[in-house]
């Protein structure tokens, strides 16, 4: 399950990326697009939480104020990269979290600390080269140096989703804090641009925007609570599949036969931790122990 949550959430996010692509041909602004990834997060899951009577406020404020800092700073980071960099070489870099979350349970791991799944995350990141092809200029460093902070700030943010499991939080209210920031930060953007969108067909966009990127966070936020983290930040990399496929069903992209080669990078990384993570449980549970016991006793909190 743990592995079909974290499917569903590149699917999400390979379709949000379409909607962004969409709303900026059609005019919308940065802090525009920002804003209504948010909105539809916080109507629906604050409605949803009155209606049912759940608690708003989180046992713990202090794993959500590092998620939300981290998140929304590597988000703005990110579109940073985007509006300066070339396609490929902005989201290679974007998709470098995995490698800064391998490094980490590296060294710091312990139980988690598996040269397997560490060696699927990295295969799955050339994968990810294979199928982009970055290039970065000589004036552009800067950009690039935006994007790869947007990478580490979003594997602390990544940390935080599975320290927020760890403890027991539910997905809803750590997407509902996290889309509340997004919407704060949005709003000071548009405070400083102006509101410029007033087609329907844009609003529209931007709405489908927020939906998908709802679905997205969910799931994601529910995968990282879940298991082993390796296994979730390997699988991440099927973004770049969903993503190419959407461009060749509605763009009319024709990937090159590297850009396949690494697909197939991609889907055998995903292969071997879904493998790896499998026997490890299976050898738990000869043991007579449960993953979810060993996992509580052994795993070192990533934060």
């Amino acid at each position: 399950m743990q592995s079909l949550w974290m499917l569903l959430a590149c699917a999400m996010f390979a379709m949000m990326g379409a909607f962004v692509k969409v709303a900026a041909d059609l005019g919308a602004t940065l802090p525009e697009i920002v804003l209504f990834r948010g909105i539809p997060s916080v109507l629906l899951l604050f409605f949803w939480a009155r209606s049912t009577r759940r608690t708003l406020s989180p046992t713990r404020w202090r794993p959500h104020i590092w998620r939300n800092i981290s998140g929304i700073v590597s988000m703005w980071l990110g579109f940073f990269a985007l509006s300066h960099l070339a396609l490929a070489t902005a989201v290679s870099l974007n998709y470098t979290a995995p490698l800064f979350i391998a490094g980490w349970l590296l060294f710091f791991g312990g139980a988690q600390r598996d040269p397997i799944r560490i060696l699927a995350v990295l295969a799955g990141f050339l994968g990810v080269l294979g199928v982009l092809r970055p290039s970065v200029e000589r004036d552009q460093w800067l950009a690039a140096l935006m994007g790869l902070g947007g990478g580490g700030l979003a594997a602390v943010a990544m940390m935080q989703i599975r320290q927020l499991g760890r403890i027991g939080e539910p997905e809803w209210r750590t997407v509902l804090l996290f889309s509340i920031g997004v919407c704060a930060s949005g709003l000071v953007g548009v405070g400083v641009q102006g509101w410029r969108t007033s087609d329907p067909l844009t609003l529209l966009t931007l709405m489908g925007l927020g939906l998908a990127g709802l679905v997205g966070q969910l799931t994601m936020t529910r995968a990282f609570g879940l298991g082993s983290t390796l296994l979730t930040a390997a699988l991440q990399y099927t973004t770049i599949i969903f993503a190419a496929l959407i461009g060749v069903l509605f763009w009319g992209d024709r990937p090159a036969p590297l850009a396949w080669a690494g697909m197939a990078l991609i889907i055998g990384s995903g292969l071997l931790s879904v493998w790896r993570t499998h026997m490890e449980s299976r050898t738990l549970h000869d043991r007579g122990h449960s993953p979810a016991e060993v996992s509580q006793t052994k795993e070192v909190n990533p934060s």
